[in-house]
Parts: structure tokens; C-alpha cells; sequence
């Protein structure tokens, strides 16, 4: 991941995500005082000063941030070209730490590493929200991959924050306001010469896209799709009117055109791969499985569990700005606890959202012990009170984050095909997959009285998660996909024709969309 500069020699680099320089004069010598220093030479000097991006300087000590804003390492480092404040002498013989990959690093042999950041720039569509929807917590898994492979982050949106927005404040990620339909976009990027961009869904896409291809033609575009829109769309109006589900809809135009102009599109859903690439005949070469990325549920995080004995009642969480989940509490409340609680009378149904409206708060009835409880400050832990979840989900697309913190939570649950759909192993489930209703209560009647059932059905939660969403496992490979299409963009590129013809002007209706909005507004 570096360039290693010890003695005479340049050791080779492993990684493309550093730009390296390699300079084989730099040299760590002895100050007459003691302290050990990376000195660069001339040649690097001149290197440095032509690079418009951060460098790092490893030596020994923690990160540093100086007045001009570039960032390095070390303790020992007074030369001026180096970021690194000299701190005076030190007899300790621990070296430091690189926070990049946690290596400690040794005071002998004096070893200078050399390193040029890339830069991704997120486009958010709005600020991330983790506690308000799982699309929150996702752009910040994205990012924390991203940090964890030793790339600079900024992170940017058109949207005006709310009290939810995530702080970035520990993390060291730069944030960006920016304005839509507005050259002043131009004039960032260019300043900012991201080497990648992030778009958070098709509609952001379409927004900046064009800006930044003009501008930074040669960025790697990486489009986040969340969800399939248009599925989730289609299998919508398909439910409303009780149809069977047309998929070529005016979203799926829009949205497939955005996948087919990014370099990579990254998936959530492997049965959204599947349609894209059978329905629709697109290469699975621009497309990329990224489940959501999770720590994995180990010894301590089971040990912390609440048991069967200290959980009751039932419960449903979701954002209501989310269609889905507005008629997933319409069939809860019509649907299944009418006959639920008839069979159990000692039990209550709470139903947690963010941006409840008059309507949802209207479906409060304590005296059928149903109640609209508002967002959860932290979904997880809400979720480790209660004894089920209940999650009747008639249509949708993606992964479903409330399923993923049932995992995490120990949370046995019951859910609909579409619910589980593409996370289950082998039609193993921590729960139930049902949709007929009248199976669904009986399946939750058993899951909420059998203790024995519902604790085997606690341990398949470990077994799911672990398997299919550790980040350990997904996060490198996604980085070094990354880096291969980087290598050969150029090739890259000129496999996905259709893309490059949608790119041209012809085509780029938003573009002129967009312009003739800016000039409208000026």
C-alpha cells in the first residue's frame, strides 16, 4: 500500500490505490542529536511540490494535521517539505503506528513511506440518516470501506441537513454543500479532483453525472443502487391492482440508462443481478454484489443477547417516507394482529418509524395494544427488548436492513418472500418466510410461546449474517475490483458500448435539463 524507501533500495508497491512516487535517493540518516528523520532529496522535493494531492510522511508517532491542511505522520520529521512537526527528541523505542493499516511500525531501521491518497467524493441524496432508514446506514458502510482502504473521503449533498443527519465529526471524512443545477458543481470538482464518485442512487446520477464526466472524464463513476427502483415500483402497482408484475416501466428506462453510463453499479440484491443481466441483457461485468457490510456476530455480541425470558411483545420498525413499510403496517394492522391477539392476550404489538405522519399516528390504539412508538435513536438495541418481529412486507426490492438488525439483535422474526428475498441460505430463515396470513399468525403464535424454537431460531441468526454479510469479507474484494477496472478503464469502458453511446449529447437530456434550470434561475 506504500512506497517503502529503505536505505538505497525502493521496494515495489502492491496497491493502485496510492498513486506512488518512487524515489531512490530518499534516505533516513542519524541527526547528530539522536533523533531519526526521514530526509527527502532534491528529486523528491521537486516530485512533492508537482503532486496535487496528500502525502505521508510514516515515521514515528500519530497523525498529524498542520495549518495548511495536509495531514502526515511522525514526530521526527523537521524538514519543511515533509507535514510532519518536528516534536524534539524522544528516547522511546516503541516507533509508531500507521492508522491506515494498524501496523506497528519499528524506530529501526529508520524506513520513510511515501504516500499520494485517492480521493472518492460521495454525492448524497440527502445527508445519511441511520436511525431514520437502512439507505443511511448503507452510505456509511460504503464510506467506512472506503476509509478502511486508505482512500481521502469528501462527502457532499445538495439537501439541507435535519437533527438526524450522521455527525462525521470523529471520522475523517470532508463535507460539502453543494447546489443543484449550478456551475459552482463544476468549479468544486475540479478543485477537489476526486479520483472516483459515489452517486447514491440513479436520480443523483442523472443530476451530476454529466458535470462529472465533463469535467474529470477520466474518474472511475460508481453507482450505489440501493434498490432496484423500478422493481420495487412495478411489484407496487402489481400489488394494487393485483396484476402480475410488468418490469418495463418509464423508472426502469431512467434508472438502467444510469447503470449502463456508471463504470459499476453496486447491487444489494443477487436477484436484482439476475433480472438485470437475464430480463434486460446487461453485463454482469458493470454490475457488483455488495451486501450491506456488517461486523460479524461473535462470542461477546452473543453473550450480550437478551434471553427468551427477558423479551416480550411483538414489534415492526421502518422508515414511513417508505412506501413499503406504510402498507406493511396497514396489513399488520388489518390484516394479522386482529387474529394475533386473540391468541395472545398477554402480548402488544409496537410499531417504531421515522417521519410518522397523522395518518400513521391515527392506527394508535392502546386499548387493542397496538402503538406507533416514532423512530428508534438505535434500532438495534430497541429491537433487543422484543421477543418477535413481525415484518409482512408485500412488496419491495433489496436487502431489508430491519432483517439485518434482527440478525444482529438476535431477533427472531417472520417475514414474506419478498422480505427474504435474497437472504435466506437454502430457504433457511431466522424465523419464518410465509405469505398467507392466516399461517403467518399461526407461525408467530409458535415462534412467541415455544422458547425452545424461538432460541433455535436465535442461533440461526449468527449463521445467516456471518456467512453472507461480514465485511471482512466483502469489503477487499470490492476495492480490488475497483482497482482492476482503474487499470484498464480505457478497456473497461469500450466493453459497455451502450454506455458510452448514452453518455454522448444526443442522449443527455438531463444535461440540457439542468442547464436550462440554471439559467433559469440565475
Amino acid at each position: 500500500m506504500s512506497t517503502t524507501l529503505q536505505g538505497a533500495e525502493a521496494l515495489s508497491v502492491p496497491s493502485q490505490r496510492w498513486k506512488d512516487k518512487v524515489n531512490p535517493e530518499g534516505l533516513c540518516g542519524r541527526e547528530r542529536h539522536g533523533n531519526y528523520c526521514p530526509k527527502l532529496s532534491k528529486k523528491l522535493r521537486t516530485v512533492v511540490s508537482d503532486l496535487e494531492r496528500d502525502f505521508f510522511c510514516v515515521g514515528w508517532g500519530v497523525r498529524q494535521t498542520t495549518s495548511d491542511g495536509t495531514k502526515g505522520f511522525g514526530h521526527f520529521c523537521p524538514s519543511k517539505v515533509t507535514p510532519c512537526p518536528g516534536e524534539g527528541r524522544k528516547d522511546s523505542r516503541e516507533g509508531g503506528i500507521d492508522i491506515l493499516s494498524k501496523e506497528k511500525l519499528p524506530l529501526f531501521p529508520p524506513i520513510l513511506y511515501f504516500r499520494v491518497m485517492q480521493k472518492v467524493l460521495f454525492i448524497g441524496l440527502v445527508w445519511p440518516e441511520p436511525t431514520s432508514s437502512a439507505a443511511g446506514t448503507r452510505i456509511i458502510q460504503l464510506v467506512e470501506c472506503f476509509l478502511s482502504g486508505g482512500y481521502e473521503v469528501t462527502f457532499a449533498s445538495a439537501a439541507a441537513k435535519s437533527p438526524h443527519s450522521y455527525d462525521w465529526e470523529p471520522w475523517p471524512v470532508a463535507e460539502q454543500s453543494i447546489i443543484l443545477n449550478d456551475s459552482s458543481f463544476d468549479s468544486f470538482i475540479k478543485d477537489l479532483q476526486p479520483d472516483m464518485v459515489v452517486f447514491d442512487r440513479f436520480i443523483i446520477e442523472e443530476q451530476y453525472g454529466w458535470r462529472v464526466r465533463e469535467t474529470l472524464p477520466q474518474a472511475i463513476t460508481i453507482l450505489d443502487t440501493e434498490d432496484l427502483h423500478f422493481l420495487r415500483k412495478a411489484r407496487q402497482l402489481a400489488s394494487s391492482k393485483n396484476e402480475s408484475i410488468v418490469y418495463h416501466n418509464d423508472i426502469a428506462k431512467r434508472e438502467i440508462a444510469s447503470i449502463l453510463r456508471c463504470d459499476l453499479s453496486l447491487m444489494i440484491s443477487k436477484t436484482e443481478i439476475q433480472l438485470l443481466t437475464e430480463q434486460f441483457q446487461l453485463s454482469s461485468k458493470i454490475l457488483f454484489y455488495l451486501p450491506f457490510l456488517e461486523d460479524e456476530i461473535d462470542e461477546k455480541r452473543i453473550s450480550n443477547w437478551k434471553g427468551y425470558d427477558d423479551r416480550e411483545d411483538f414489534m415492526f420498525i421502518g422508515n414511513f417516507l417508505h412506501e413499503p413499510n406504510w402498507h406493511t403496517t396497514l396489513i399488520l394492522k388489518k390484516e394479522i394482529w386482529p387474529r394475533l391477539r386473540e391468541l395472545l392476550p398477554e402480548a402488544s404489538l409496537h410499531i417504531y418509524g421515522a417521519y410518522a405522519t397523522e395518518k400513521v399516528y391515527q392506527l394508535h390504539n392502546p386499548k387493542e395494544r397496538f402503538f406507533i412508538k416514532d423512530r428508534a435513536d438505535d434500532a438495534r438495541e430497541a429491537m433487543e427488548n422484543y421477543r418477535v418481529l413481525l415484518a409482512p412486507i408485500p412488496f419491495g426490492a433489496g436487502a431489508k436492513g430491519k432483517l439485518i438488525d434482527a440478525m444482529q439483535s438476535g431477533t427472531p422474526n417472520i417475514t414474506t418472500s419478498v422480505g427474504a428475498e435474497s437472504m435466506s441460505i437454502d430457504g433457511r430463515w431466522n424465523g419464518f418466510i410465509e405469505d398467507e396470513w392466516n399461517t403467518f399468525v399461526q407461525k408467530a403464535q409458535q415462534l412467541y410461546r415455544s422458547s425452545s424454537l424461538w432460541k433455535a431460531m436465535q442461533q440461526q441468526s449468527i449463521n445467516l449474517l456471518n456467512k453472507q454479510y461480514s465485511k471482512q469479507m466483502f469489503c477487499d474484494i470490492f476495492l480490488k475490483r475497483i482497482e482492476e477496472i482503474q487499470k484498464q478503464v480505457h478497456q473497461h469502458r469500450e466493453g459497455n458500448f451502450i454506455g458510452e453511446i448514452l453518455k454522448s449529447q444526443q442522449f443527455n437530456s438531463t444535461k440540457y435539463m439542468s442547464l436550462w434550470i440554471e439559467e433559469k434561475n440565475k
